[in-house]
């Protein structure tokens, strides 16, 4: 789900009205009014931290868990939340120590301690979720706690430990009601965010109601949100157009988005940098159609991003040529120095070359939701239109059920979208290519993961520029996944609603604590 942006928390663009005043509603006007309505396409794959690591998840951690840090408006650096101070001890960058606030309580009423915040993550790396953030905490070799002192204790050194404890990954829950071995299988959370999560029903809605006892970061909750999901951006829409819903974020059908402009009725809507970015991942596993360098530096060879951007996306997306976005620090272009243009010559070239016979069968595997499916139509039409390739699109509805199949190998490739967790380009690479990664597609590189490891033990980050762009080299070379497109971040609100300029920056922080009724 889930970024560096040595700047990609890019200034929000404000266009139409901004709304003021809202703060100064008595509560009983609140309740009178109702919850606000956010609708998103971004679901929820599981209530339990341990278990998901994807974008609509940890929207709505960010709201009812905290963590020791998080990112605040318009900052790139972690900020203390749950605790009052975090710092590395020493020089090395392999001991990190935070002081937990001394006020804290779950939403059930329990104070929340330092053995707390070490249970979160230990069950994390025990139970280690083919779905959940473990890939994350590679370095994290182990966790002490003492009074309201934690102490992480990693394997080599890793500048970006602190953006990864400002992460949904790192929600704290309550020992007392999580089994330290296993994912939690109720619908319930017990956290100490902003929210207290009342009504809960999976695909459908999540009830928000302000927990009174929230102390960090984020300031109270300004008022009661419910949040509605919709299985595509043609569903969100509807509700849209029909005031179903007063605010709508990610995604709303290309159309929608390329024909907003400043004269609409009752609609504002501010446009932020973004780094969400959607990927070709490969299943490099033996038996796969994809096992062969070749076969994927051949679709690589083919690929036409300016046709993806243009004809699917109409224009709301931007090709993309690297893992790491235009914006990002180290961003560079490496797969358009290797495949400048859609080329069938050298795509036949490469398959000869290896001694492959030409058609290959690609299984495609797509999520249906949203313009994934007419996305995997393009690629199929791209690839078969060379004549060396045969392509079947295995389409699965659930999310759920997506993550298990690519997880498992069905798939020879699919398609998938990236979030950034946190400003740094190590997060377009470590989850993503590293040991371990969270792509579940059998990659692994002796070089790849010797300069991950290098780029994480610069506390200066420019310092990390050079491995970053051999790292991006390499990755167009080997090609486990291929870049297809980045998107900046739009949110729509009614003009009732007031602090939808917060709610989303590109930092991957879902603030509907902002939110309120003007």
């Amino acid at each position: 789900m889930r970024s560096v942006r040595s700047k990609v928390i890019a200034a929000v663009l404000l266009l139409g009205v901004a709304g003021v005043g809202g703060w100064q509603l008595l509560p009983a006007d609140e309740d009178r009014r109702g919850a606000i309505r956010v609708g998103t396409t971004d679901v929820v794959s599981a209530l339990d931290p341990a278990g998901a690591y994807d974008a609509g998840s940890w929207a709505l951690f960010g709201n009812v868990y905290q963590s020791l840090l998080t990112i605040k408006p318009g900052s790139d650096t972690p900020a203390p939340d749950a605790a009052t101070s975090c710092r590395f001890v020493g020089q090395k960058l392999t001991t990190y120590r935070c002081e937990l606030r001394p006020d804290l309580t779950f939403a059930g009423g329990r104070a929340v301690t330092a053995e707390d915040v070490k249970f979160s993550f230990d069950r994390i790396k025990r139970i280690n979720s083919d779905q959940g953030p473990a890939p994350l905490f590679n370095t994290l070799q182990s966790v002490a706690a003492e009074g309201r002192t934690v102490t992480f204790n990693l394997s080599t050194h890793d500048a970006t430990f602190p953006f990864k404890i400002a992460t949904g990954a790192a929600s704290i829950v309550d020992k007392e009601k999580y089994p330290a071995a296993a994912l939690r299988t109720e619908a319930r959370v017990d956290g100490s965010g902003p929210y207290v999560l009342g009504e809960y029903r999976a695909g459908a809605r999540a009830e928000l109601k302000p927990n009174p006892a929230y102390k960090g970061q984020g300031g109270a909750a300004k008022a009661r949100v419910s949040v509605r999901y919709f299985k595509d951006p043609a569903q969100l829409d509807r509700a849209w157009r029909d005031h179903e819903v007063e605010v709508a974020h990610r995604d709303m059908p290309p159309q929608v988005l390329a024909g907003l402009h400043p004269g609409l009725e009752d609609t504002r809507y501010q446009v932020a940098g973004g780094t969400e970015t959607r990927n070709l991942v490969f299943n490099v596993r033996p038996g796969s159609a994809a096992a062969k360098p070749a076969v994927r530096q051949a679709v690589a060879a083919v690929l036409d991003r300016s046709k993806i951007s243009g004809e699917v996306y109409k224009g709301t997306v931007t090709p993309l040529y690297s893992l790491v976005p235009a914006g990002i620090a180290s961003h560079g272009t490496p797969f358009f120095d290797a495949y400048p243009s859609p080329n069938g010559a050298t795509a036949k070239r490469l398959l000869g070359a290896a001694g492959v016979v030409a058609p290959v069968p690609i299984n495609l595997g797509v999520n249906v939701r949203g313009t994934n499916l007419p996305e995997a139509e393009e690629i199929k039409r791209q690839l078969e239109a060379t004549g060396l390739f045969q392509v079947r699109i295995k389409p699965v509805e659930a999310w759920e059920d997506f993550q298990k199949a690519y997880a498992a190998g069905e798939f020879d490739a699919y398609t998938i979208g990236w979030i950034a967790d946190f400003p740094d380009a190590d997060n377009f690479m470590a989850p993503l290519v590293g040991a371990d990664s969270s792509m579940n597609n059998g990659f692994s590189d002796r070089l790849v993961d010797e300069l991950i490891t290098r780029t994480q033990a610069h506390s200066d980050r420019a310092a990390a520029a050079g491995d970053f762009r051999e790292l991006q080299r390499l990755v167009s070379q080997h090609v486990p996944i291929v870049p297809i497109w980045q998107k900046k971040d739009y949110v729509l609100s009614r003009e009732s609603v007031t602090g939808t300029q917060y709610l989303a920056d590109g930092t991957g922080v879902w603030r509907l604590w902002d939110l309120n009724w003007m």
